[in-house]
């Protein structure tokens, strides 16, 4: 072997070990920062529930797109949003599309409607990484009354679908987190997009559509965190999560940071899943989904907020939470890795 081959040999060497190293140093601060968390009062399970009974109530009529309680209840996110500080892409919170409802849905005739993506993000405070985003997100519309065209699995019955799992669940959960990340003096290291997505009932079509439609380039959103019914907690604490292995080290730090959470995660490295992070990773970008499991209320009328686990939403939330601020601190390159 010569020289020249032993420099190489070398640099090779000493460059895994400097990755190894980031890498455990990620994973020492991440344990850390997760100590200093749990020492915290966190997200409070009162907040998750009041976020989830406004937006479940009766006089929101299933939140169906095209319909006033669609748009009441993205004006209760927009306010929110303004409250603990987002900024606009551009001039607006609001990103409008339109979509068609078939016939046979929500008491209406076949027509084009138009609605909204509720959307901010908060500027990271690390020069360089500041240019790359995490988002997360969660779909706030639902079936309306239900319909023999909709996805109601009591397609007979046409009364109101209020939805306290899905997703207004959801969104309580995104709402509770921006909250707590509006307390932090210091910034996480990336930028983070929030946003609140409509149409994800009739196929994931707010999802398709800002995905197709981003404010920032694609290179730089880097990973998807979407929360879709997170507030039916079983017994045993299980917390789902598809998609864990779609960027670096992200299995091994969903389980790190369910050590001394009170949640039992359930982490799949693949089996990405049907909610609106599939946009994101059909679009090659990394993106996690997390829910609480099914539940025979699931598409009914009866799914309402008397039924949530409000403590679980809450210890949900805020393992959800620390997910988003470890990988927006995460110095390493956050690259897309295909699952199956």
């Amino acid at each position: 072997m010569n020289l020249s081959n032993i420099e190489i040999y070398l640099k090779k060497g000493m460059m895994m070990f400097l990755r190894n190293l980031k890498c455990k140093l990620f994973f020492i601060s991440v344990l850390f920062y997760t100590i200093a968390i749990n020492a915290q009062s966190g997200i409070n399970a009162n907040t998750f529930y009041k976020h989830d009974k406004y937006l479940s109530a009766d006089k929101m009529e299933g939140r169906f797109p095209g319909t006033k309680g669609n748009n009441d209840a993205a004006a209760y996110i927009k306010r929110h949003f303004k409250k603990y500080g987002l900024k606009k892409f551009g001039k607006s919170y609001y990103q409008s599309f339109t979509l068609l409802v078939k016939e046979g849905i929500n008491k209406v005739k076949s027509d084009s409607v138009a609605t909204q993506n509720v959307v901010g993000y908060i500027e990271g405070s690390d020069e360089k990484l500041k240019k790359e985003f995490i988002v997360i997100g969660a779909h706030y519309d639902h079936w309306g009354w239900g319909g023999k065209g909709s996805g109601s699995k009591k397609k007979e019955v046409e009364a109101i679908h209020n939805g306290a799992d899905d997703n207004a669940s959801g969104v309580s959960a995104l709402l509770c987190i921006l909250e707590e990340l509006s307390k932090m003096s210091l910034k996480p290291k990336r930028s983070i997009i929030f946003i609140s997505f409509s149409g994800e009932e009739e196929g994931l079509l707010g999802s398709k559509y800002f995905v197709s439609h981003l404010p920032v380039e694609k290179d730089a959103v880097k990973v998807m965190l979407n929360m879709d019914m997170v507030g039916r907690l079983n017994q045993e604490k299980q917390l789902y999560m598809g998609g864990a292995g779609t960027f670096p080290n992200g299995v091994a730090l969903m389980k790190k940071l369910g050590e001394g959470s009170d949640l039992n995660p359930v982490v799949h490295a693949g089996e990405v899943g049907g909610s609106d992070h599939v946009s994101f990773y059909k679009s090659s970008i990394a993106a996690v989904g997390f829910h609480t499991g099914g539940h025979p209320e699931y598409h009914t009328p009866e799914d309402d907020s008397d039924l949530i686990n409000t403590q679980g939403g809450a210890l949900v939330a805020q393992y959800i939470y620390n997910v988003l601020i470890a990988i927006a601190n995460n110095p390493q390159q956050l690259n897309f890795i295909i699952q199956d």
